[in-house]
């Protein structure tokens, strides 16, 4: 498919998968809203139907719409299906928040964040509507969801997998992905939570940086993907186990600020920190030193600011409390 013939992309409102034939890859445009004057809103949907219809998975990215690494994941990820090999099917949208990507920003047009909104309403305002057509003619599709996702402006994040662990087919799912870390979350609002209302088997990825691309991300998500869908028997090959056993915690939270300033955050991705571990310090504009932060329990760095100018309350870092 080339610049010439983007417009020969079918245009659906609902996804038809008996429509598509075995053994073959399509694109579409999906639509989901209009703008101000009218003119339809279409997110990219790319659909792989195999030799059967074994699971249903979808792999979203971009539901903020400067979370990047996630795109190329899913294009790579295309290249290396063979459709005439495949057992099931994948639903890929490469971007799912369009007006934001468009407008290189991470929010809705109505400055709501989309994954905290989920799933939607269909009677609500822009954000609510975008959010349930979604759910409605999408998600609803799925057996298997898999949602990328990067930091926000002035984070970074280690590779790290969100999911209900108390669920073995999500449990099984997130250790297959080989993360460097697994936070034990259920998260109201999110698309993975609204998926798993819906019985569908949910986790959230979370692949560095936004507002780039990052090769080494962009590498271990591909491959966690594609060992998950050995896992699930889709494809053929053997389940790799990780390396380094991904760090499981069952809870993580933002350490913040009390006082604005230049913030200096010590610790890097992935590192341990032990209770009482001088972490940050925030600094005036003369250099002085206004505030010390320590650890307040010990744990995992899952992710940290980068952006060094800080208002009162602002992020530090991400600490994962590990499992006993």
């Amino acid at each position: 498919m080339t610049a010439d013939n983007l417009d020969e992309i079918p245009v659906i409102k609902a996804i038809d998968i008996e429509s598509i034939p075995p053994a073959s890859v399509q694109r579409y445009w999906l639509y989901l809203t209009s703008d101000g004057i009218g003119t339809p809103q279409y997110i990219p949907v790319i659909i792989v139907r195999g030799i059967n219809d074994k699971h249903l998975v979808g792999i979203t990215a971009a539901i903020h719409g400067n979370e990047l690494n996630g795109i190329p994941v899913i294009q790579r990820l295309i290249g290396k299906i063979d459709p005439t090999k495949l057992e099931g099917v994948l639903i890929c949208i490469p971007v799912t928040n369009v007006p934001a990507f468009l407008r290189k920003q991470r929010d809705f047009l109505d400055g709501k964040d989309l994954n905290r909104i989920m799933p939607g309403n269909q009677l609500g305002n822009e954000s609510d509507i975008y959010a349930y057509r979604l759910i409605s003619r999408v998600i609803n599709e799925l057996d298997y969801l898999i949602d990328l996702h990067t930091a926000s402006f002035g984070n970074i994040n280690s590779f790290y997998v969100r999911a209900n662990m108390n669920l073995p087919d999500v449990a099984q799912m997130a250790c297959m992905l080989n993360p460097q870390i697994i936070v034990h979350k259920k998260s109201e609002g999110t698309l993975r939570y609204a998926a798993e209302d819906l019985g569908i088997h949910a986790v959230t990825v979370e692949i560095g940086d936004p507002n780039r691309f990052q090769e080494s991300m962009i590498s271990n998500a591909l491959e966690g993907i594609l060992n998950t869908l050995k896992g699930l028997g889709m494809i053929k090959g053997k389940v790799k186990a990780a390396t380094q056993p991904p760090v499981e915690c069952d809870g993580s939270y933002w350490l913040h600020t009390n006082q604005g300033g230049l913030v200096d955050v010590y610790p890097e991705l992935a590192d341990f920190v032990e209770q009482g571990e001088v972490v940050a310090r925030v600094y005036n504009v003369f250099g002085d030193v206004l505030e010390t932060y320590q650890a307040p329990e010990s744990g995992i760095v899952i992710g940290k600011n980068t952006y060094p100018v800080n208002q009162t309350g602002g992020r530090i870092l991400h600490l994962g409390i590990p499992v006993d």
